[in-house]
């Protein structure tokens, strides 16, 4: 069977997988509301589905070196349906806080071991592929707060129970495909997890220098983007909809940055890109009137979703075949982890009365100070590539 279909099942599973990760940010407000809490909390929900994503991270890759990762592609997808349906069904913030966090790990289990097998069922195109695998999920964030608001005309739980039914008709699916699909045999030499990760200690620190710091910010500003926008004078509906273009301007730039990754140097790419998105969010906190906050929004979404292919494509075209899923765990866990913190150190940011423009201004200009130290040791050639 062509590796097509098994590919387009993944494709599948991440909208899914990305949706579960997503959906809790249009609902943060849902959750103010329906169980009396504030900002800071509310964030704390966000930010435990990204430590969820993170937590098993590193054991997803020690169990690579002993099963198959298409085996562990469909695990992430059980554990997905199961615990969408534990959050659906939460009653006290606790309970939604435990099924958050547990979508967020069938995420971390998924992203570990499909990213590296998607690039090992098309070696020649990483990048591309991940762009699109990375489109598939982009996808989901971009239909979220609809897809939110539409379910909040039942119920706010209608959404994580079409999640829960969602990824267990198409885990299914994926695990028929791959039945009969011949699996690639590059990771068949990564045995030894703990070695594999420290021998690519360099590119995995260098990965999260670039990057690390950028997808922190990241987080608070996504995760609250459609209160910032109501803060600046948008109405709840308008504020709703720029979150919705900020993750629509993600999906070509998936394409465009992933086909990018495999015609420009890694680093440098990376590099820029870090740098045009410190200065995007700068502007946005300098911007007033709706038509400019529409621009620099639709900027700043396109730019930042064009890192997510490129830092992949870094990581997992310039790892060797011997310890490409190791160290793609090890890397991949502590930069998750780095994202995970950021909702809830803005929600504490923002609970202390500090405005959103002024702490999102301070992390752009902390990130152009980062970049410019980091674009120095790479002329210097000190950076791995």
């Amino acid at each position: 069977m062509p590796r097509s279909r098994l590919f387009a099942s993944l494709c599948g599973l991440v909208f899914l997988v990305n949706l579960a990760r997503i959906v809790f940010a249009p609902l943060l407000d849902v959750f103010i509301t329906e169980f009396a809490i504030g900002e800071a909390t509310a964030g704390l929900i966000a930010t435990l589905v990204w430590v969820g994503s993170a937590s098993l991270r590193l054991p997803t890759g020690w169990l690579l070196t002993k099963v198959p990762r298409h085996r562990i592609v469909v695990a992430s997808g059980l554990v997905l349906s199961v615990s969408s349906g534990l959050a659906a069904t939460a009653t006290t913030v606790r309970h939604l806080m435990a099924g958050a966090f547990l979508m967020g790990i069938a995420s971390g289990i998924y992203f570990v071991a499909a990213n590296p097998l998607v690039s090992e069922l098309y070696p020649s195109r990483v990048g591309r592929v991940m762009g699109i695998h990375g489109a598939a999920s982009q996808i989901a964030a971009v239909i979220a707060a609809p897809f939110v608001a539409l379910t909040l005309l039942v119920d706010w739980r209608l959404s994580l129970w079409a999640i829960a039914v969602g990824a267990a008709v198409i885990t299914g699916y994926t695990w028929l495909a791959a039945r009969d699909t011949e699996m690639p045999a590059a990771g068949e030499e990564d045995r030894d997890f703990l070695g594999s990760a420290l021998s690519e200690w360099r590119i995995i620190v260098t990965g999260l220098a670039i990057v690390g710091a950028a997808v922190f910010v990241w987080q608070g500003v996504f995760n609250f983007y459609e209160l910032y926008m109501q803060s600046k004078g948008l109405s709840d509906r308008t504020a709703g909809a720029m979150l919705t273009v900020v993750f629509a301007s993600g999906v070509p730039a998936f394409f465009v940055g992933g086909d990018l990754a495999d015609r420009l140097p890694h680093v440098p790419y990376l590099l820029g890109i870090v740098g045009a998105f410190s200065a995007c969010l700068y502007a946005l906190t300098l911007v007033e009137g709706l038509l400019a906050i529409v621009a620099i929004t639709v900027i700043l979404g396109f730019v930042v979703h064009a890192l997510f292919p490129a830092t992949d494509t870094y990581l997992l075209d310039t790892l060797p075949d011997s310890t490409r899923g190791s160290a793609y765990a090890a890397f991949s866990s502590a930069w998750m982890l780095t994202q995970a913190l950021g909702s809830s150190a803005l929600g504490v940011f923002i609970e202390q009365d500090y405005s959103y423009d002024a702490v999102f201004a301070s992390a752009a200009l902390f990130l152009a100070a980062t970049i410019a130290i980091l674009a120095v040791l790479e002329w210097r050639g000190w950076l791995p590539s």
